[in-house]
């Protein structure tokens, strides 16, 4: 009787968060300087996918509005949002440490400086291809001078490799304004603006890129759930149970690094999302990492949403970088968290 209740509230939940996300992301097509009600964003989509669907009533100039500007936007951070709070539920598991995330191990830092390195010095020699693939280089590179550093130092301890990982942060975003610094004046002020964190770049020929990422390493890091629930127990268990503790966390070092560093390139820093999503899905659903890393997936779209809603509003007609959105509600957050548990 109490597995069937249980049931119940975990698909009511799920239809719950799937209802908020639709919601969240027409509310997020419609509002802006321009105003377009909720039936006219879903008819332009609609009429766009199965053109003739519906009788056009709309002006050309509101079409452009939802399906070149806002739609694109609004994916963009669904992807973000999710592919980042993925990323911080992992990296806590294999870490066992819950302040771990994208942004205090370096591994955003390691992206920004990849992506600003092919934006103001190499430019796009291989296309659209040159940012993500910086990004992720860099992403992959300061991930391996953390796990470098805290070897080094013999920092085993998942404290101390947090530690070793904002260590490298520091380090790695004074290399990033260097760059800055050494760049095109007039091209270092949209960067400057872009490394706050900003999704008004949203692009329909881009957005191929981040979802192939999310899609394909989220299946994988669901696809090893089990792995990640055997790694929060400890390393000893884990090894007991067949699994090569140090081999697994290098993998979804690298995976975090991927969809992390792809992040990056499209939305710039975004913080606070991978800390502090994790524990909100923890909260709802329990410990499982099945459902951790879905619920994960699903309250980082919502939050991102949310996130450039507040972005796009509270200064209008200017946009506010995103990162200051998500920077103070997660500095909140995080202040409420400590004062209501242990982590």
């Amino acid at each position: 009787m109490f597995r069937v209740d249980l049931l119940k509230t975990r698909s009511a939940l799920s239809i719950a968060g799937l209802m908020i996300l639709l919601l969240s992301l027409s509310f997020a097509v419609s509002i802006g300087t321009v105003s377009v009600s909720f039936s006219t964003v879903w008819a332009i989509i609609s009429n766009k996918i199965w053109p003739g669907f519906v009788e056009q009533t709309w002006s050309q100039g509101r079409e452009a509005i939802v399906w070149e500007i806002r739609f694109p936007r609004a994916l963009l951070a669904m992807m973000v949002g999710s592919g980042l709070a993925i990323v911080g539920a992992s990296l806590q598991a294999v870490t066992r440490n819950m302040l771990a995330d994208p942004h205090l191990l370096g591994i955003s830092s390691g992206g920004a400086f990849g992506a600003i390195l092919a934006l103001l010095h190499t430019g796009m020699f291989i296309g659209l291809l040159t940012v993500p693939l910086l990004a992720f280089a860099g992403a992959l590179l300061s991930t391996i001078i953390v796990l470098g550093v805290s070897r080094l130092a013999d920092a085993t301890s998942a404290d101390r490799l947090v530690l070793a990982g904002v260590a490298v942060s520091f380090i790695v975003m004074a290399g990033a304004n260097a760059l800055i610094f050494l760049g095109d004046p007039r091209a270092s002020h949209t960067v400057v603006f872009w490394m706050l964190g900003g999704l008004g770049l949203a692009q329909w020929s881009q957005l191929i890129y981040p979802l192939l990422i999310l899609i394909f390493c989220s299946a994988w890091l669901i696809s090893r759930s089990h792995l990640l629930n055997a790694m929060t127990v400890g390393d000893e268990t884990a090894a007991t149970l067949g699994i090569s503790v140090a081999r697994f966390r290098l993998a979804v070092f690298v995976i975090g690094a991927l969809i992390t560093g792809v992040m990056v390139a499209f939305s710039g820093i975004i913080g606070f999302v991978g800390l502090m999503v994790p524990h909100i899905a923890r909260m709802l659903v329990g410990g499982d990492y099945t459902r951790v890393l879905l619920a994960s997936a699903l309250i980082g779209a919502i939050f991102l949403l949310w996130a450039d809603i507040l972005a796009r509003t509270l200064m209008a007609p200017e946009d506010m970088p995103i990162g200051i959105v998500t920077g103070l509600i997660g500095g909140v957050f995080f202040i409420w968290l400590l004062s209501r548990r242990n982590i």
